[in-house]
């Protein structure tokens, strides 16, 4: 990557990894350009170690590697993000990430249905899995979309006249069962973000509404 200023940190620049999937920041390393060209090549998350003069490969002796997704570099040019796939706990003391004593953010919670999409992902590839997720899509889709017609009706309930407590309840459970329908289909979370996206950017304008109006605005703009 030619925008990378080597010069700048003497030859080493810092790298920050992010898990690919739920954005999480991982660990901080540091590459030089040898580090970084192995990081591309290898598909391995390669970092230079100050104290020991060398390189080494993230997870080379624990088996806890970080698969390459995609690298990039900040606007300056001094600053490295690498997109990866953790194999295991990327700190050394145990946790997913070297930042995990850091309070949770919004965004890192939001990540945790990730977590859950690979979940029902797997019981939906292992249909000799057992538990009531398996149970659920060897019922059929119509079962299926009975249970998150259920849900939804519980949610509504709870929203109309419930307490937070309740309305947190039984929207846990619709979204639950809404990650299994898609699943089931195929499809993800990631895709009703994108739809809302599209929507919000206006390519979906409201007929006989405001010009650039978008169906989520009329949505928002609801009594």
């Amino acid at each position: 990557m030619d925008r990378l200023d080597w010069a700048k940190g003497g030859g080493l620049l810092p790298a920050i990894v992010q898990d690919a999937a739920t954005g999480a920041v991982l660990m901080l390393g540091y590459m030089n350009r040898e580090a970084f060209e192995a990081t591309q090549r290898t598909g391995r998350v390669t970092f230079f170690s100050r104290s020991r003069g060398a390189l080494w490969v993230k997870g080379e002796t624990s088996g806890n590697r970080l698969d390459t997704v995609s690298v990039g570099a900040d606007c300056d040019g001094d600053a490295i993000l690498v997109q990866a796939r953790p194999a295991g706990p990327v700190c050394h003391t145990g946790t997913a990430s070297c930042f995990a004593a850091s309070t949770p953010s919004e965004a890192a919670r939001l990540g945790f249905l990730v977590a859950l999409e690979s979940v029902i992902a797997s019981r939906v590839a292992d249909r000799a899995a057992t538990g009531y997720t398996a149970r659920l899509l060897a019922a059929g889709p119509r079962r299926l979309a009975q249970k998150v017609g259920e849900e939804g009706v519980e949610f509504a309930l709870a929203a109309a006249g419930g307490s937070d407590g309740e309305v947190i309840a039984e929207g846990a459970d619709l979204l639950f069962h809404l990650v299994v329908a898609l699943q089931a289909r195929g499809l993800g979370l990631a895709a009703l973000a994108a739809e809302l996206e599209r929507r919000h950017a206006g390519r979906d304008a409201v007929p006989g509404g405001d010009p650039g109006q978008t169906r989520l605005d009329a949505v928002i703009a609801a009594p």
